[in-house]
């Protein structure tokens, strides 16, 4: 199934809406929803989130979170995040979805062993918690103790052991952060339940982000890869054209158009 992260269009509903039926899509991965994000919302408009979203006949793939993000580092308080599952495994039932994006916390002064130790720590809690209520956490390949590193996010979910915790890709992440995606990607492909669609040019310290396959990501080396292996899951476009939600900006007066764009790559590119 194709989807987007859609916020990245508008910050509205209906825009975020619009922008996928316009690409023929049947699937959307919802963060944020008038510019708060999904856990946020209040039950009212909640409600009308999901009535929305029945009456466009689009599936929800994921729910886009901020467990364990570049916004919440592994020294502040986990109660955020617990809480935070608690809500979106509930808005998950009611949306017929079952995944939740997290990632596995920045450091803030600790040592190594410390960082690794309390992240596992928090994301075997979590896994425990969603394999209760019925969600699987998917580990990006971003933020975080494991997120640039094969070796990491294989030995994360061996520590955690959980049928709740599994991986998602994205293709271009490996730019910003300063890594090889498609040789991480090699050593974790069978682990993979998501996937995330970018492609970037540049280095961590100077990039930008381009259509899907015009960049330096080998993004259709890694859908090949990704194919070749059996994925069958959802391709979701995240493209950072018209919002990088990570860093200072507002949303891009072509936002829409950039999206568009980008969604239009990312089908071809497929094909």
């Amino acid at each position: 199934m194709l989807a987007g992260i859609a916020d990245e269009a508008g910050h509205g509903l209906r825009t975020q809406i619009s922008a996928i039926r316009a690409l023929g899509w049947g699937g959307i991965e919802l963060r944020c929803v008038d510019r708060f994000p999904v856990a946020e919302l209040d039950e009212h408009r909640f409600a009308r989130v999901v009535e929305e979203l029945a009456a466009a006949e689009l599936h929800v793939v994921c729910l886009a979170s901020r467990i364990g993000s570049w916004a919440r580092p592994i020294s502040g308080p986990f109660d955020l995040d617990l809480t935070e599952l608690d809500v979106l495994a509930r808005r998950c039932a009611a949306l017929g979805t079952r995944y939740v994006r997290v990632m596995s916390y920045p450091n803030d002064g600790l040592d190594e062993a410390q960082w690794r130790a309390r992240c596992v720590d928090r994301l075997r809690v979590l896994a425990t918690r969603a394999e209760d209520s019925g969600v699987t956490l998917l580990h990006e390949n971003c933020s975080g103790w494991a997120g640039t590193s094969a070796k990491r996010m294989l030995e994360l979910l061996d520590a955690v052991d959980s049928p709740a915790l599994r991986l998602l890709f994205d293709t271009g992440n490996g730019i910003p952060h300063g890594y090889d995606g498609l040789a991480v990607l090699k050593e974790i492909v069978e682990h993979v339940a998501h996937v995330h669609v970018k492609d970037a040019v540049g280095s961590p310290a100077e990039h930008s982000y381009t259509l899907p396959g015009a960049g330096q990501a080998r993004v259709t080396d890694c859908v090949r890869l990704l194919r070749d292996n059996g994925y069958t899951g959802a391709w979701s476009l995240e493209p950072h054209l018209g919002l990088r939600p990570h860093e200072p900006g507002e949303l891009a007066a072509d936002a829409p158009q950039r999206f568009l764009a980008a969604g239009r790559a990312m089908t071809e590119l497929l094909r």
